[in-house]
């Protein structure tokens, strides 16, 4: 049989979600609006998803930094974020889409914590797709993390130092099954990584993209997956 010609579609894209402030104040609304907004966005890449074939989707909810927010937007965007497990969870399920949450859990209010876990384990064995949260995430944190855990297993003497490589600290990163993003898309026209995803996006390709998350929606997301589609990926090696 005769190889596809077809283009390949990225088996994970992770997105960084940006400019919910700047439409809602091109509106005169609060920034929380953005927020909300952007909940259709979620749902439109999901759907992108599902048609195009792509399995793993990350998106960037809320970053370590993001805790520097005033205290009345980091609530709000704590109880958008139990609102979209309440409304979303059924089609989670219909999906068979598996969620994940990655980041430094143990800041969550605790109710909101036990929520995802909930979640979680309810979606534990899905594999038709998967959905993974970045929530009070940082991607040095999660580095350090991952230090840490193989300093705690050399320590104890399960491994020894040299026995600790790439392959070993990716093994110990949040979600090690997870594979690498092939595409990371950034809306907003901001043009940098912010923290997200450092060790996973070694190879990935960047897209970036001026509308803005409210704003973003299927044609948009296809149009990120048909710009890769385009690229030659060589991972370090020559023409």
């Amino acid at each position: 049989m005769a190889p596809s010609s077809s283009p390949p579609v990225p088996r994970h894209v992770a997105v960084i979600m940006d400019g919910n402030g700047r439409w809602a104040r091109e509106r005169n609304l609060p920034r929380l609006k953005g927020h909300q907004a952007g909940a259709e966005s979620v749902r439109a890449c999901l759907r992108a998803c599902q048609e195009l074939g792509v399995t793993h989707l990350t998106l960037y909810a809320f970053s370590s930094e993001n805790w520097r927010r005033p205290e009345e937007e980091v609530r709000g965007l704590m109880g958008l974020m139990k609102t979209f497990l309440d409304r979303e969870e059924k089609v989670l399920h219909e999906n068979r889409i598996r969620l994940r949450i990655i980041g430094r859990l143990d800041r969550i209010e605790p109710r909101l914590r036990d929520h995802l876990a909930q979640v979680v384990e309810k979606t534990r064995d899905y594999d038709r797709a998967h959905l993974t949260v970045a929530l009070s995430y940082g991607g040095r944190a999660e580095i350090a993390d991952a230090a840490r855990r193989l300093a705690e297993r050399v320590r104890a003497g399960e491994i020894a130092p040299e026995d600790i490589d790439e392959e070993a600290v990716a093994a110990h990163l949040y979600a090690p099954d997870v594979p690498d993003p092939d595409l990371m898309i950034r809306t907003s026209g901001e043009r940098r990584i912010s923290n997200f995803l450092l060790w996973q996006l070694s190879y990935a390709e960047l897209y970036f993209t001026e509308v803005l998350w409210p704003d973003f929606r299927e044609a948009h997301f296809r149009e990120a997956v048909a710009d890769y589609q385009h690229r030659k990926r060589r991972f370090g090696r020559s023409e």
